[in-house]
């Protein structure tokens, strides 16, 4: 069916005065165009719509049903309006967006990119140490969006996925393991760990990971911080399960490998979230429609890159 709006403007007009000329005067068109046009939609449709008496037109039964799509599709076509006319007059504003530690890696990249297009908006940025601070700064009202992995349960919020979050395992450069093409997750029983603290999204990931294949990995050490669990692992006293996002640099310099574990990366999603609660400002609804639309292509080509170094 190929049915354009136009025609479904004309047809709920001439559905709702009975007639071609009143629908032709209330829409500025000759009685002749708008009966071209109810035939057309008929056409698409495949079915009688109206009911002809004279020059009185009725609603035949599956008329009827299809004055109720009609008016659907274009109150949708409305609210599409509306949401671009917003970003449209988006010149001004603040927009106070919170973020996991790991996210820290790629968001102020995106969020870059969205200034460039909004270069009137004040963008702030909060990082919370881990889920659980950031979902404390959302409850109090510090910040409007949040991205984080998993979607929060303790709080009433809409949570969106927007883009792929691949987790793998590391180790320093030389490192046994490297020896053994895709190892067995049975295979890092030998090595310490360094993971990091619990409650965060990454550790979370790793522990369900494990308890998947039943394995119990030997942690030694405990951090908060993804940027000294990377020096720790560099210096040799361990390996480490970290988001990927966090490891460009390392890997692109040769400082960190990945360890190719089988079932691996972990494949995880970014999202997008917000308390119901609170009606997202002009600024906040573009930056997640930014995410939702372009967060994905943007963070492939950010790491397929890494994850090819693998092979």
């Amino acid at each position: 069916m190929n049915v354009s709006f136009r025609q479904l403007r004309v047809f709920l007009e001439v559905a709702q005065t009975g007639s071609v000329t009143r629908a032709a005067e209330a829409l500025h068109l000759t009685p002749p165009a708008v009966s071209m046009q109810i035939k057309e939609v008929e056409a698409q449709v495949g079915l009688k719509l109206f009911d002809r008496s004279g020059r009185t037109l009725t609603l035949s039964t599956a008329g009827e049903y299809f004055v109720v799509h009609a008016k659907r599709l274009l109150a949708a076509l409305r609210d599409a309006e509306n949401a671009m006319g917003r970003f449209k007059r988006l010149e001004h504003g603040t927009l106070t967006v919170g973020m996991v530690s790991t996210a820290k890696y790629f968001v102020p990249r995106l969020l870059a990119l969205f200034h460039d297009e909004h270069p009137g908006i004040d963008v702030r940025l909060v990082v919370a140490a881990n889920r659980e601070a950031l979902l404390a700064r959302m409850d109090s009202g510090e910040v409007e969006l949040s991205v984080m992995g998993r979607p929060p349960r303790e709080l009433a919020a809409r949570a969106e996925p927007f883009a792929a979050h691949p987790l793998v395992f590391v180790c320093p450069p030389g490192h046994e393991l490297l020896l053994i093409g895709h190892p067995p997750v049975a295979a890092l029983a030998p090595y310490p760990f360094i993971v990091r603290e619990q409650g965060s999204g990454t550790r979370n990931a790793m522990e369900n990971f494990f308890a998947e294949h039943r394995f119990e990995p030997r942690i030694t050490m405990e951090m908060g911080s993804n940027e000294t669990i990377k020096q720790a692992v560099m210096a040799g006293m361990g390996v480490s399960f970290l988001s990927l996002h966090t490891l460009g640099l390392e890997l692109r310099t040769g400082l960190l490998h990945l360890v190719e574990v089988e079932g691996t990366p972990v494949m995880r999603h970014w999202h997008v979230v917000h308390l119901q609660s609170r009606v997202l400002s002009p600024a906040a609804e573009a930056f997640r429609y930014f995410l939702l639309e372009r967060g994905e292509a943007l963070l492939i080509e950010h790491d397929t890159p890494l994850l090819r170094r693998a092979g």
